[in-house]
């Protein structure tokens, strides 16, 4: 089964990166160093973190799924959450729980979870999603897991939010459905470890809430696809031409996306299991997320 094949290229993917245990510590370690002096790699990651702060309480728990270095689960550590870190290779979490980075760990296919349902109030997922081979059965197990929700932070999928590129798409494969290959090089991706890259859109989270007759969803987008391996240990200070340019490029195509004209490349979607009180609903609009509570099933409520 292709699917068995990704998931054992994706369990070793980490041990054929990182051979020895001295470079999985130096990378552990480096990761703590670069908290103290934030880098152009921690802001950015930083970034994806503070995504999940509107919905964060202490003590709630959490699982993070596709977490390979245990670093999801550290950030939900520091805000007072109890979390188990899981990934489907645990290379790096051992590690991390020796670090003190995290307490709990565990080995998890995120398509085939071992919890029983509403373990956790809260999953997270942050740039895993696309590395699953069946993304949606993903999302439908950490559904099963959580009490509350879950969060997916990922890329966005530019066609969902662009009609223009969807009215050119459909000009284009009318002509030749090949055609749009030749402008849009990346419409079909995938991975060196071999998998597709699946991209997430609002409407297909929309779709699975629907479907479970689940009560909200949010939904947020930023610009954050800047990273590049020269410039990732760069301080993130207001002194670094290099990271003013990085925050001017952010400021720019954050304009443009409010505009219309740029997607954003990153969408962070939070589907709730339970409607959040009206102090979260707050602070996720003051995080500028959009807050949609969803219609109920008239067919089971007259049936009720």
């Amino acid at each position: 089964m292709l699917d068995e094949i990704s998931y054992q290229s994706h369990q070793n993917w980490l041990e054929r990166n990182y051979p020895s245990q001295d470079e999985r510590i130096a990378l552990i370690t480096s990761w703590q160093e670069q908290k103290k002096i934030p880098t152009i790699n921690y802001f950015l990651h930083l970034r994806l973190f503070n995504l999940a702060l509107p919905i964060i309480k202490p003590q709630d728990s959490w699982l993070t799924v596709g977490d390979g270095y245990g670093f999801d689960a550290h950030f939900l550590k520091e805000q007072g959450c109890k979390v188990t870190a899981s990934d489907i290779s645990t290379t790096f979490l051992e590690l991390s729980q020796n670090a003190g980075l995290i307490e709990n760990y565990s080995a998890e296919n995120a398509e085939k979870l071992s919890f029983a349902d509403n373990t956790f109030d809260f999953v997270f997922c942050k740039e895993a999603f696309h590395h699953f081979p069946k993304p949606f059965v993903a999302v439908y197990e950490m559904l099963r897991v959580a009490k509350k929700g879950i969060i997916l932070i990922e890329p966005q999928d530019p066609i969902s939010r662009m009609p223009l590129l969807l009215a050119l798409r459909n000009i284009l494969d009318n002509i030749q459905t090949n055609l749009l290959e030749k402008i849009w090089k990346n419409r079909y991706s995938f991975e060196p470890v071999g998998n597709y890259v699946f991209k997430l859109s609002e409407r297909e989270c929309e779709k699975i809430a629907m479907g479970l007759f689940l009560p909200a969803i949010a939904f947020k987008g930023i610009q954050n696809n800047y990273y590049q391996k020269d410039i990732s240990n760069v301080p993130a200070t207001k002194k670094s031409k290099v990271f003013q340019k990085m925050n001017f490029k952010i400021f720019r195509d954050t304009l443009l996306a409010r505009l219309g004209i740029l997607p954003y490349q990153i969408l962070s979607a939070i589907i709730f299991k339970q409607m959040p009180d009206q102090a979260t609903i707050k602070k996720l609009k003051e995080a500028q997320y959009r807050f949609y509570v969803l219609p109920p099933n008239p067919y089971l409520q007259s049936n009720s």
